[in-house]
C-alpha cells in the first residue's frame, strides 16, 4: 500500500517504522530519520490543499496525521469531502483536544470523572486570582488551546499559581491558545496514559504509558513535550483498564456521536489514578509523543490493518493481543529546551546506539547537512529500546544513549524511576 504520514517528529517517525517494508511511505515533511524508511516530501503538515493534491496525485491509499494542529485546522476534513482514506478525527472532533474548555465541559455533560475546574476569559485576570486564592493555590492552570504539550502549569501555592495567572494572561505565554484559561483542581496520584484506536463506534486498545513531562530529574523544572517514556504502565492494571473503558472511553465516544462530533482515529486518554478511581486530566487527539516510540512497538498486530480500519470501519472486529514485553525511550533534547536553544550541532554516534540489541532511535528535531545529520528542534532524538521486562528496556535505552553525543545534548538519567528494579 501507498502511505502518507504527516508530520515531522519521533511520533511520525514511529509511525513508519513499525509500517517500514511492506508499504511504500511518504512523510510530509519529515525528518533526517524518516528519510531513511521512504520519501521525505517537502510539504508542511498544515498545508492542507497541497497535501490533499499530492495524495490524490499520488494514489495514497491511506493517510496517517501525526500532530494536533492540521487536525485541528481541519485536514481530515479536506481529505474525507476528496473521497481520501484518512486517520484521525474531524476538526469538529478534534476540539476535545484543541479546547480544554471543551472538553471540561463535555465531560460535565457525560458524566466523565475528571478534576473540578472553572474557566476564565484573558480579561477575567482578577476573578482567576480570587478563584486560585478560594483553592490555596494548589490548581492546575492550563491555556484552553494548543500549547505544544507545555501548557499545564502545576501550582501548590497561590505565589506559584498567581504567577501562572500572569504568564498566561497578561505576557501571553502561550498567545492564542491562552485566551481562555482553565483552573482546575489539582489531583493526586499516578499518571497514565492509555489509547483506543476507533472508528467511531468501536475501538481497540493498545499498551497503556507513562511518561515525564519535566525537564529534569525528580520531575522538577518546567514541563515539556515529554522527556521519555516507557509502556506498559504496571499502574494500569484490568481493573483500572475496564473501569477506564466503562467510565471514560466509551461514553467519550458516544458522547461525541451523539453531538455531531463521531470521533475517529487515536483518542489519548490522559489519566489520573486517583483514590476515587481514574480521573480524565487531558484528552489528546492523536498518538502521544514520546508515548508513541514505546506503545507502537509494542503493537502485536498488522499495524496498516489497524489503522485503515479505524479510518475505514471495521476496527472493532480486530484483536489484539497485549505485549509481553516492555519498551522505554529516552529523549535527548538542545540544551535550553523547553526554552530557548541553537540548532545546527552535528550529532554523532547513532549507527553505534542502534546496534544495541532491540533498540532504535527515532529522529524528533533533525535534518540532513551534507553527510552528516544535525539537531534542528528541541526535542532532538527519542531513544528507544524493547526488552522482556522494564528494567531490560531501560538498561538497553540507556546503552544506546551513551552512544549518542551532540553539543548542549540534554536528558534524564531517571526515566522510569518509578518502575526500574522492582
Amino acid at each position: 500500500m501507498r502511505v502518507l504520514i504527516v508530520g515531522s517528529g519521533g511520533r511520525e517517525h514511529a509511525l513508519a517504522w513499525v509500517l517500514r517494508g511492506a508499504h511504500t511511505l511518504f512523510i510530509a515533511p519529515g525528518n533526517a530519520g524518516t528519510s531513511d524508511l521512504g520519501s521525505n516530501v517537502p510539504i508542511g503538515s498544515s498545508e492542507i490543499n497541497k497535501l490533499a493534491a499530492f495524495a490524490h496525485r499520488e494514489r495514497i491509499d491511506l493517510t496517517v496525521i501525526g500532530p494536533e494542529v492540521p487536525l485541528a485546522q481541519g485536514l481530515v476534513d479536506t481529505f474525507a469531502e476528496s473521497q481520501l482514506a484518512v486517520f484521525g478525527p474531524s476538526s469538529k472532533a478534534a476540539v476535545i483536544e484543541s479546547s480544554k474548555a471543551f472538553a471540561k465541559a463535555f465531560m460535565q455533560r457525560h458524566q466523565v470523572p475528571t478534576a473540578d475546574w472553572k474557566t476564565f476569559a484573558a480579561t477575567e485576570l482578577e476573578a482567576a486570582r480570587v478563584h486560585i486564592r478560594a483553592m490555596d493555590g494548589r490548581c492546575v492552570v492550563k491555556a484552553s488551546g494548543l500549547a505544544a504539550g507545555k501548557g499545564a502549569l502545576v501550582c501548590t501555592d497561590v505565589e506559584s499559581a498567581e504567577r501562572a495567572l500572569v504568564d498566561i494572561m497578561v505576557e501571553n505565554s502561550f498567545g492564542e491558545a491562552g485566551e481562555v484559561v482553565v483552573v482546575e483542581e489539582l489531583m493526586e496520584g499516578e499518571e497514565v496514559s492509555l489509547f483506543a484506536l476507533t472508528d467511531g463506534e468501536d475501538y481497540v486498545m493498545l499498551a497503556s504509558a507513562q511518561d515525564h513531562k519535566r525537564v529534569y530529574e525528580g520531575d522538577l523544572g518546567p514541563n515539556t513535550g515529554g522527556m521519555g517514556a516507557y509502556a506498559p504502565a504496571p499502574v494500569a492494571d484490568e481493573t483500572l483498564i475496564d473501569r477506564t473503558r466503562r467510565n471514560i472511553i466509551e461514553p467519550v465516544l458516544a458522547g461525541m456521536a451523539s453531538e455531531g462530533r463521531l470521533y475517529k482515529g487515536c483518542l489519548y486518554v490522559g489519566l489520573m489514578v486517583t483514590v476515587d478511581g481514574p480521573k480524565v486530566v487531558e484528552f489528546n487527539c492523536r498518538f502521544g509523543d514520546p508515548e508513541a516510540q514505546v506503545v507502537l512497538p509494542l503493537l502485536d498486530a498488522d499495524p496498516f490493518e489497524v489503522l485503515h480500519r479505524a479510518a475505514q470501519g471495521g476496527v472493532g472486529n480486530m484483536r489484539i493481543p497485549p505485549s509481553s514485553e516492555a519498551a522505554a525511550c529516552v529523549v535527548l533534547a538542545s540544551g535550553g529546551y523547553p526554552g530557548s536553544y541553537q540548532k545546527g550541532f552535528a550529532i554523532e554516534g547513532l549507527a553505534v546506539a542502534q546496534e544495541v540489541p532491540r533498540a532504535v532511535v527515532f529522529h524528533a528535531g533533525t535534518r540532513k547537512e551534507g553527510s552528516n545529520v544535525v539537531t534542528a528542534g528541541g526535542r532532538v532524538l527519542g531513544v528507544t529500546a524493547v526488552g522482556a521486562n522494564l528494567n531490560t528496556a531501560f538498561d538497553r535505552a540507556y546503552q544506546a544513549v551513551d552512544c549518542v553525543h551532540f553539543e548542549g545534548m540534554q536528558f534524564r538519567r531517571d526515566i522510569g524511576y518509578r518502575v526500574r528494579d522492582q
